[in-house]
């Protein structure tokens, strides 16, 4: 027998569920489920479940990784549309890494720490 997956679709913490719910609207995600206790958001292949689920630790060392095909095309995005000052969140221009990549950081407003990331040619 063959196994096989289409997706994992992560669940994400959060302490305001509605404030999350529209920090990732801003950033460029759909929103395509939402009844209250969870919140299924897309883009392109990308997705993970928004939950409305407190938990303090996730702070601590909660992290996801996006890969993109233009990592500055999503910085340019994050900058204009002020995320950083509008939900007091910690953003950090991309920059190349060594292990390959070129990436920005970003926390959403529980802590949720965001690797933004394009692979280096």
């Amino acid at each position: 027998m063959t196994l096989s997956a289409n997706a994992v679709l992560p669940f994400v913490p959060c302490d305001d569920f509605a404030l999350c719910s529209r920090f990732y609207a801003d950033l460029g995600f759909e929103k395509r489920h939402d009844d209250g206790k969870i919140a299924v958001f897309h883009c392109g292949a990308a997705a993970f479940i928004l939950q409305n689920y407190q938990w303090p630790s996730a702070r601590e060392n909660y992290m996801l990784q996006l890969a993109v095909d233009d990592v500055d095309a999503w910085w340019a995005h994050i900058e204009a549309s002020d995320l950083a000052g509008r939900y007091g969140v910690r953003a950090k221009a991309p920059q190349d890494q060594p292990w390959g990549a070129r990436v920005l950081f970003l926390d959403d407003p529980t802590g949720v720490l965001w690797h933004i990331s394009q692979r280096l040619a």
